[in-house]
This record gives C-alpha cells, structure tokens and sequence, in this order.
C-alpha cells in the first residue's frame, strides 16, 4: 500500500528501470534515472539544511529535471511549492514570503523573483548552472546534485505530512496557500487509477502547469501505473493545430485539462474525424465545458470516453465523476458534475446546513477523504471555509462556494457561483483580487469587475468596467500593460468599457455589477486575451 507519493517512482524503478516515465522534445528519463536523480536532489535538499516540514519552492519551467526536482522535495520530508514562472514580480513576492521556503529551485530566466530581496535565510538551488558561475546565496547547482549519492534518503514523512503547498486567488489581494497531503493524493488517484484502468501501456498528457493542481493528477497517475507521462511544450497552447498533432505524434492514450483549451480547438477547428486512433479517454476539470465544445469533439472522436471531473483545490484534485454517455443532443443540453468520488460525499445545502429539496438549488459542500487541512498558517480562513459538520462534530465540510441541484436523475449539477469567485481558462480567481490590482493604478477614479457567461466556445468572460481620472490618459491597452505587471496573464480582463462620471450604484450606494453586467453588451470595447 502506497503511503508517500515518491514511493511510486521507487516502485516503478525497481520492477522496470528501463521503462521510460518522462517524455518533452526529445528528452527521456527511465524510472530507474527519475529515481537516480530525485534521490539525488533529495541529498542536495537535505546538506542545504532541508528537514521534515519544511517548503522548497520550485520556480521551474516544465521540463524531465523540473519533475525529478519535485520528487526529490517530497523524498527530502519537504514540501514543494509550485511557483507560476509566467506571474509578476509582485505577485510572486508575495507567495515567497507566504510560504516561508527553505531553498528556491530555479534556473535563471525561470520567473522574475528578486532574490536580493529575500530573506537571508531563503537559499537557492540553481539547476543549470555551474558552482563557478553561482551567486552568493547558492546552496547548490546541478553540478554539485549530479556528484551526490543515488541512493533513497530515508524518509521521516507520513501521510498526513504535506506534499504540495498550492497558492490560488485570495479576494483581498493575497493569494491562499492551500495544505494538501500525501493522503489525500492517493486516495484520488488510487480510485482514478483503477476507475479509468490506468496501465503500463498508457500515454499520458502532462498539459497543466505545475502550479495547477491538475498536474497532481498527470504526475502520479502516470507514476503509480508505471505509464509514460509526455509533457506538453507550453508554447504549443497558441497554436491550437500543433497541439493536435502532439497529441498524434505522442500517441497518447489520456488527454487531461482544463475545457478552455479544448475549446479553443473546436473554435479552430483543428480536429479531424478520428484523430488521435490511440486515444483511449478524454478528461476536463477545472471549469465549464461548453456544451457545443463537447458535442464537436464526441462528433469527431465517438469512440473515445468523455469524463467531466469536478472539484475545487481544497478537495484535491476531483471530487466528483461524471463520463458523458452519448454525445449531447444540442448546444443547451447541461452536463452534469456526476456522482462523488469513492470516499467523498458531496453535499446541497441550505443557509442551516440541511439539505435541500432535490432540483432546489443549494450551496455545495464536500466531505470525506479529499479535504485539504486547510490554509496555510491562516485559522481564520481555515475556520470559515471548512466548518464542523452537523452530523458528525469531528468530521469537517468545506464550502466550495458554489450553487448546485440534485436533479431527477440523482446526478449533481453545478449552477455557478454563490460569491466573486469565478473559474476561467481552468484557473479559479477571485475577482477582488483584480479589483484590489486596479485600484492602485493611479490613471483610475473607479473600476469594478464583472464575469459574464457565455454559451459558447468561450465559457466565462472577465470584465472591467472603469472610470478614469480627470485629465488621465486610459486606454484598455494601457491598463492592460499595467494590471499585467501585478497579476498574471490567466487573471486579466480580456474586455473593457470605459464610464464617465462614476459607476452605477445600487439603492446602498454599492456599485451595481449585476447593472453593470446587464449593460455590457451595449458598446463594449473588447480587448484580445
């Protein structure tokens, strides 16, 4: 029985070294050469001072070393953080300081962190450069891994220890750590690996950054079934007909991301009827798939399973399941979220937590294997998001803030959202967040930030409705250039509508963003994502 997720690897590299486990532009790494070079950074970790508990940041792109590095986190005791190599500056500053790390893995040009502002007992490990050319602050290079012993560190960790410390929007401006275990990761993939019978011959898609818990999903899914995990060159997600043709080339046997991606596709067209003959299961989670999305790619590839999977970070992964059984009869037709996950239960309630009347709407709650320990050194947060469960005071509820219904069918299904959080492009963002980015742009008197949802390929739409300043020269580029230093790109504003005076307000004196949403289609100014 698995315990540690770093144990897979060890698995694999003792029954099949020679297999090969990571694949990107021509790179391969065996399990027996993952497993080499993870104990290899896990001995560098432990000399740089790493100890049990501890957070290791790993501002990496995607590459074979960035995945061996990240096992090598969990095989030091350690816990890896995931950092977005595309975020500002500001913004990265800010989960640094968060998540306190013991060391930074990096290479130079990976990101825009300011390390000379770091605090002193912050040390970096360069994985591309030699010691000679290393500055001060190194605790090692790759050169100084690539001498270490091969051998697995003994392990002090358990499964209640954390293995990732994944950050996601925070309505105030600050981003939420959010405190995943390596329970609650293999219990998810322990029931994924066997529902979707993953094995040895697969081929699996690493398409979902690092960052995003999605790619907990491709690493050890591929891991624990001693599969091939090809990870996709993010530059392929502009150039919708390449990513098609990876999927070719790679003849892969599971495809795994967030909807928008697929639906860029079916925008463009790119997919031919029967592509991808080795494709043996298609899954999305993260947002909405839009119906006329879905019925393009089950009209191409119709012998190919669709799974919708549902769930927020705080629950790991996925919650819940739902393959789609025949393609949809029309664009309106809604997908359901599907039934839980073995070990979870999903929850509608009303404001007393009781459940509500089947097809009444309700607030979703999720219990049960997958529940995060909550957010990272923030009680308060922690309290108000996952609440003692009225059945049972010992047992937990989290409140994922979305609306759902049990329809007649005793399926579940996701009706939006009950607050300013939205999911767009696979990321979930709270729109305070942006707002709190605008607000400190000097050209602006006001801003306000709606989402409207589309039935089409495009799913929800960000929307920034602002007031300039007397005399301010605004424009939705420049502001655009602007926020783009503060937030990364998945959180800006793809349309903008400028108001003269102020921005409507409701009968309190609040600005009026249902109003403001209301009007939009009248003379909006879009702007390219």
């Amino acid at each position: 029985m698995t315990r540690l997720l770093q144990e897979w690897v060890m698995r694999q590299a003792d029954v099949r070294p020679e297999g090969t486990a990571l694949v990107m532009r021509g790179e391969r790494l065996t399990y027996g050469q993952l497993d080499a070079l993870s104990n290899q950074v896990a001995h560098a970790l432990r000399a740089a001072g790493c100890r049990r508990g501890d957070r290791v940041g790993l501002l990496l792109r995607k590459s074979p070393t960035t995945i061996a590095s990240l096992l090598g986190v969990l095989k030091a005791d350690a816990c890896y953080v995931p950092l977005d190599t595309a975020s500002p500056s500001p913004r990265l500053a800010k989960i640094v300081a968060a998540a306190a790390p013991r060391v930074i893995l990096t290479t130079p040009g990976a990101g825009v962190l300011e390390y000379d502002a770091l605090e002193p007992s912050v040390r970096i490990g360069w994985m591309d450069v030699d010691r000679s050319a290393a500055p001060p602050a190194t605790a090692f290079t790759l050169t100084d891994v690539r001498h270490m012993r091969t051998d697995p560190p003994t392990f002090a960790n358990g499964p209640a220890d954390l293995a990732q410390l994944l950050f996601t929007s925070g309505s105030t401006g600050d981003p939420k750590g959010v405190m995943i275990t390596h329970a609650s990761v293999v219990h998810f993939v322990e029931w994924a690996r066997v529902y979707f019978g993953l094995s040895a011959t697969d081929r699996l898609s690493g398409h979902s950054p690092l960052h995003f818990d999605l790619s907990t999903f491709d690493l050890f899914g591929t891991f624990s079934s001693g599969a091939q995990l090809h990870l996709v060159p993010p530059e392929l997600n502009v150039v919708p007909h390449k990513l098609v043709q990876f999927m070719r080339e790679s003849e892969l046997t599971q495809w795994f991301s967030v909807p928008s991606v697929l639906a860029l596709m079916a925008q463009l067209d790119v997919v031919r009827r029967g592509d991808v003959p080795t494709l043996r299961r298609m899954l999305w989670c993260g947002e909405v798939f839009p119906t006329p999305a879905l019925r393009y790619w089950m009209q191409r590839l119709p012998d190919v399973p669709f799974t919708n999977l549902y769930g927020p970070t705080e629950a790991t992964i996925a919650s819940s399941y739902y393959t789609v059984p025949r393609c949809p009869v029309d664009d309106h037709e809604p997908i359901p979220i599907g039934r839980p996950c073995a070990g979870e239960e999903l929850l509608v309630l009303d404001e007393s937590l009781q459940p509500v009347a089947p097809g009444e709407t309700g607030d979703l709650y999720i219990r049960g294997a997958g529940l995060s320990r909550g957010y990272w050194r923030d009680p308060e947060k922690t309290a108000a998001a996952f609440r003692p469960n009225p059945a049972d005071p010992r047992d937990r509820l989290y409140r994922t803030g979305d609306l759902a219904r049990v329809g007649d069918d005793g399926l579940l299904y996701f009706l939006g959202r009950a607050d300013s959080q939205i999911k767009s492009r696979g990321y979930r963002i709270e729109l305070g967040e942006i707002e709190v980015a605008l607000q400190s742009l000097p050209g602006l008197a006001e801003s306000a930030i709606v989402a409207r949802s589309t039935e089409g390929f495009e799913g929800t739409v960000i929307c920034c409705a602002y007031v300039p300043r007397p005399g301010a020269e605004v424009t939705p580029l420049t502001l655009r250039q602007q926020v783009g230093a503060l937030l990364p790109a998945y959180m800006l504003p793809s349309q903008w509508k400028a108001f003269s005076g102020r921005l409507p307000r409701n009968a309190n004196g609040k600005i009026d963003r249902r109003r403001i949403r209301d009007e939009w289609t009248r003379g909006d100014v879009p702007v390219e994502a």
